[in-house]
């Protein structure tokens, strides 16, 4: 299976970031991608087709190991061996089709559904290559309460084929006292990758 470009999806999450801990007075925040620079959806073509056995499955004997980011006063369970690079606030795991992206800001308040429709979504909507809204929610993990957003989204072309990839989204907005944790998980859409999201999710636990 041959690798893709890093997603365009975790890039646009990472501004959201910045722009949900701005509009609630936070002090600090991930790196920040210029608005800017991305084109209109109405500018593109239509999005990335959906396979109906599309790689991009996480093997169910996945080892997951702890990572805990400079500074940012959490730990989170990530695949051991996959591949990590780093900007700013901004961490990101990635192996084949799938990526985990992990930012950190602080804030004065904790997000809620609104401000997340608010603030969170519109950048989403400009950043991301067909993004299409599936809802934005209350969860509960392990490690507390989260907003979580689940979209639609095309990957970045592969830099070989030139093809993207159609991918489902998951993210969670975690806070606790002054900190925000956003977790990002996307994959191929229809891979089976729900355990090994949950696993995530479930283990970001605040220090």
């Amino acid at each position: 299976m041959t690798k893709r470009g890093i997603l365009a999806v975790p890039a646009a999450m990472a501004l959201a970031t910045a722009v949900l801990a701005g509009c609630s007075g936070g002090g600090g925040g991930s790196g920040s991608h210029s608005g800017s620079s991305a084109s209109s959806t109405a500018d593109r073509p239509g999005p990335a087709p959906t396979e109906s056995n599309p790689p991009g499955d996480i093997p169910d004997n996945q080892v997951y190991v702890s990572y805990r980011p400079s500074g940012a006063g959490f730990t989170l369970k990530v695949p051991e061996g996959w591949a990590r690079s780093s900007a700013q606030a901004t961490t990101a795991f990635s192996d084949k089709l799938n990526k985990i992206q992990i930012a950190y800001a602080t804030t004065s308040a904790a997000p809620t559904v609104q401000s997340v429709e608010a603030h969170v979504v519109p950048a989403l909507k400009k950043q991301a290559r067909h993004f299409s809204l599936e809802k934005v929610t209350t969860v509960s993990r392990k490690g507390g309460q989260a907003v979580r957003v689940t979209y639609q989204a095309d990957s970045a072309p592969n830099p070989v084929t030139g093809k993207a990839v159609r991918d489902s989204v998951e993210t969670y907005i975690f806070f606790h006292n002054g900190h925000q944790a956003t977790l990002t998980l996307s994959g191929p859409t229809n891979a089976d990758n729900v355990d090994p999201w949950r696993i995530v999710s479930d283990s970001l636990r605040w220090q």
